[in-house]
């Protein structure tokens, strides 16, 4: 008597169940983890399409946060610092206020001087992500990959601009540096009008301060070739400072600038300058490791599912 179907294919809805699985792990997207190394609070702001449940939240010093974002999310992240919210969450923030007068921006974006982290999520399975500094900048950031597959670069700016920045740059209180397209709204600083394309817009004396202390990270428009980076499949952690507590002001309102013309200012700048370096090669190192646990379902799958095959092929 021939069996029925359904005791002759047992293992067909299984067999499914983990084609579904396999699919599903190549496009679940990324979690983004918010680490404060920051010694005051920070606010991070997000500003993209899907919604991640929140646009904005506090991000007390020592601490850490993680979202889920699917394939195809694109948008930003930053910094916000010198916030101050009421108990219904009301308030304003010293730098890259969202200006929603609230702790989630709503769908706003950072006001300049900010630094910004950017992401396009599988793009022909592929990820783009860098940070930049074409609005200024208020605090270092970094982004690391992880368990991901390509050059997986972690990139990043770390040296404290806003002790560097050029007095014309400064703004008031010393807690963020402006872009000179912010600061002087010239075409030339702007990539706009007669300077909108690479050929015509370049490096300015500005731009370049930024690109010496950060060359990962986009000084100006253009600055494509050196400044966007690409992984496969990896989860990303986003850091806020990572230089030693000591090259930072004490105070938990936000960053807060120095006489550049210091001596102290120009050693604790170089110390930092040293921290980014060291910083930025760990990451990298770190970036090119493949997580176990991704490892070891992988191969636990791919043998089920041998097995099935081989069971279905020999009825």
């Amino acid at each position: 008597m021939p069996q029925s179907s359904i005791n002759r294919y047992p293992s067909r809805p299984l067999f499914a169940f983990l084609l579904f699985l396999v699919f599903r792990a190549g496009v679940s997207g990324a979690t983004f983890t918010f680490v404060n190394k920051c010694d005051y609070t920070v606010w991070p702001g997000i500003l993209g399409t899907p919604d991640l449940g929140t646009t904005g939240f506090e991000l007390s010093k020592g601490s850490s946060r993680s979202f889920q974002a699917p394939t195809g999310w694109s948008g930003r992240f930053w910094g916000r610092t010198g916030c101050q919210f009421d108990s219904s969450g009301n308030g304003t923030c010293a730098t890259a206020d969202c200006g929603s007068g609230q702790v989630n921006c709503n769908g706003a974006g950072a006001s300049p001087p900010a630094t910004l982290a950017e992401f396009t999520l599988g793009t022909a399975s592929m990820d783009y992500y860098d940070v930049s500094l074409v609005d200024g900048y208020n605090l270092p950031m970094m982004v690391a990959a992880s368990g991901g597959s390509g050059s997986c670069a972690a990139t990043g700016c770390f040296a404290d601009l806003n002790r560097r920045c050029p007095m014309e740059l400064r703004v008031k209180g010393g807690g963020a540096c402006q872009s000179a397209c912010g600061a002087f709204g010239k075409p030339e600083y702007c990539c706009k009008g007669a300077f909108s394309n690479p050929s015509t817009c370049k490096a300015s004396v500005y731009s370049e301060i930024f690109k010496s202390a950060c060359p990962k990270a986009y000084s100006y428009a253009y600055d494509d070739a050196t400044s966007t980076f690409t992984c496969s499949n990896a989860d990303y952690t986003v850091t806020f400072c990572t230089s030693p507590p000591s090259l930072k002001s004490s105070t938990d309102s936000g960053p807060k600038g120095t006489d550049s013309g210091s001596g102290a200012s120009v050693e604790q700048s170089e110390l930092a300058s040293t921290s980014w370096l060291a910083d930025m090669a760990t990451a990298t190192a770190a970036a090119t490791q493949t997580r176990p646990y991704d490892v070891s379902f992988s191969v636990v799958l791919v043998f089920i599912l041998s097995i099935l095959v081989c069971g279905s092929l020999s009825y």
